[in-house]
């Protein structure tokens, strides 16, 4: 009987311990601490480089502006702008500008003036012929003289006085036929105006000026895309070769002194689009104040790129396209490097959580530069080690994680 008591009293205290294990292993497996999804990273061996990131535009090197040499009328264009031409093709025609309305007054004056003109030439012209009459007639007693003279029938004197009266006809006659050229002269000058003031209903005065390109491009923009009256040194059109172009990237002054001729300079210009490659081809030495989409003015300086890229893929671009450029300051080939989302601030100094046997391990480093990608490290970290991504607050040392 006490055997059998006794067993029963083993019995209850091995299923308590049972229960009491179940139970403890219950409240382990719900409160202990469960891995957490995290993003990670490799610390790698690469390339550091310090650049500054800034917007920019596009612009040809090279821009012609074709203006008019003088006041006439410019008959219609018929380029339109991105037409391609060539040198020496025929960009713009201008036309003599047509004659100003008169009233009727002074139409009555210029035909009197014409009419004064014509009777003056004629009278002219009647000068001329008596004194060419007059000529003859000497010409014959100067050679009735000289015959004479030599026949001994007259004095040698008067055959001079006859040779000299010939040459004084044939002064007489020239100054009348220049006295007729001037009344020509001033004929047709009176006609010009009086044709002027009254131009041919529907004719177009003659003399066409043919404007002509001085280079091989494109036109750009059209000044003037209609038939119009223009003023001597007015603009027309601009031409330019798309297949030549330079980005102007505008750098804070506080930074462009660490930019240097001949830097590497990667050029974006959309989403898709491959990057285009150039080389900083000058510093301009002057600033000029921007106002930033804050409302911040800065002092900023232009920094001229050329492109290093193909004409094929330049030629697809266009003056004035925007740019997102990335100017190389400085690079160091072979360093360590670990991505600065990895980086959290601990008082004056930094540390980064790597993953070990499955559980986060905060460490100390050091490193020698930044940039907003990754981090040039000096001490702390080993090549291929696995790095959190953004850990935040959560993490703390020895959470287990998991990715």
């Amino acid at each position: 009987m006490n055997e059998k008591m006794s067993w029963k009293r083993s019995r209850r205290w091995v299923l308590g311990g049972l229960l009491a294990a179940g139970a403890a292993a219950l409240v382990y497996a719900a409160y202990r601490p469960r891995p957490l999804t995290v993003e990670v990273a490799t610390v790698t061996t690469g390339t550091f480089e310090q650049a500054i990131e800034e917007d920019g535009v596009l612009r040809l090197k090279n821009r012609y502006l074709i203006t008019a040499p003088t006041p006439a009328a410019l008959l219609r264009p018929t380029l339109k702008v991105g037409d391609a031409v060539k040198a020496g093709d025929v960009v713009a025609t201008l036309e003599p500008v047509a004659p100003q309305m008169i009233d009727a007054r002074t139409r009555t004056v210029l035909q009197q003036r014409v009419g004064s003109a014509e009777a003056a030439r004629r009278a002219a012209a009647a000068q001329a012929q008596r004194l060419q009459t007059a000529l003859a007639q000497a010409t014959l007693e100067a050679e009735r003289a000289d015959k004479l003279a030599r026949d001994n029938f007259i004095a040698p004197s008067a055959r001079d006085q006859a040779v000299l009266a010939r040459q004084a006809a044939q002064q007489a006659l020239n100054a009348a036929r220049a006295e007729q050229s001037a009344a020509d002269f001033a004929a047709a000058e009176a006609r010009a105006a009086l044709s002027r003031s009254e131009p041919t209903a529907g004719a177009r005065p003659a003399g066409l000026w043919q404007l002509k390109s001085p280079v091989n491009g494109q036109v750009l923009k059209l000044h003037q895309d209609s038939a119009v009256a223009v003023n001597a040194g007015q603009s027309l059109l601009e031409i330019g070769d798309t297949a030549a172009m330079e980005a102007v990237i505008d750098v804070l002054s506080g930074e462009v002194r660490q930019v240097q001729p001949g830097a590497q300079v990667q050029l974006s210009t959309g989403s898709g689009a491959p990057a285009l490659a150039g080389r900083v081809a000058r510093v301009e030495p002057v600033a000029f104040t921007k106002v930033s989409a804050l409302g911040i003015e800065e002092q900023r300086v232009n920094v001229v790129v050329d492109l290093a890229s193909a004409p094929t893929e330049v030629q697809r671009l266009g003056d004035g396209f925007r740019v997102d450029a990335r100017i190389t300051v400085s690079s160091q080939a072979g360093v360590l490097l670990v991505p600065t989302a990895a980086l959290v601030r601990d008082g004056d100094q930094w540390r980064v959580f790597v993953v070990e046997t499955g559980k986060a391990r905060a460490r100390a480093v050091a490193f020698h530069d930044r940039n907003t990608e990754v981090a040039w490290v000096k001490d702390g970290l080993r090549e291929g080690e696995t790095v959190l991504l953004y850990p935040g607050t959560i993490i703390t040392d020895g959470q287990p994680v998991k990715y």
